[in-house]
């Protein structure tokens, strides 16, 4: 008989999301649940409800593209 299998969304994961990137999940997360899929509202989104890019320097849609290329990188 074949196990039933399943998805674990963590088993790439090769550490725990730190809180800041959490925050950042979480206000994405809001951000399409809002209707935003085009990257211009998901950064003007993001420069409303927070968290702050890093730096504290406001989003750009560059400096989005580039933070979540970096954490994929180190998720």
């Amino acid at each position: 008989m074949q196990q039933d299998r399943y998805l674990d969304p963590h088993q790439a994961r090769r550490r725990p999301p730190t809180e800041w990137e959490s925050l950042l999940g979480d206000s994405l997360e809001r951000a399409f649940a809002a209707g935003k899929h085009e990257l211009a509202p998901i950064v003007e989104y993001l420069n409303h409800a927070g968290p702050p890019a890093p730096n504290g320097v406001p989003w750009t849609e560059d400096l989005l593209q580039s933070e979540l290329a970096r954490l994929a990188e180190t998720a």
